[in-house]
């Protein structure tokens, strides 16, 4: 018997960063949307947020096989969504401000981290 095939998950081969979001649907509650393998790069993640594909994201998660890493991005992702607005003098899509508001603090007041979550817990911020 042969050793089964399993089918790569990272784009262009199985050792580039993978960005998945989690998204919310209200009481039918929450998945990891899912992407074309091409489009899980950090840059189609964010202009996908950014133009409005997600109903209610609550997380982006990186995620590395080949270096056996996972990691809860969502505040950087969300600095760099608000980067993006300030520099183009446009509003946060109003998909995304609850997303941004809860990671980067309004300016002049600093940068809130969200809290450190057990290896058990789940990723949904609580309501």
């Amino acid at each position: 018997m042969g050793q089964a095939w399993t089918p790569l998950i990272a784009p262009h081969g199985f050792d580039e960063t993978v960005y998945l979001v989690v998204d919310c649907f209200g009481r039918r509650g929450c998945v990891w949307r899912e992407a074309e393998v091409q489009h899980t790069d950090l840059e189609a993640v964010i202009t996908d947020l950014m133009a409005g594909q997600y109903s209610d994201p609550q997380h982006v998660i990186a995620l590395n096989t080949a270096e056996g890493w996972a990691r809860d991005v969502s505040v950087d992702v969300a600095r760099e969504i608000q980067e993006r607005a300030d520099l183009a003098y446009e509003d946060i899509p109003s998909s995304l401000e609850e997303f941004v508001s809860y990671y980067v603090a309004p300016r002049g007041r600093g940068e809130r981290e969200p809290a450190v979550l057990p290896d058990d817990a789940k990723l949904v911020r609580d309501r």
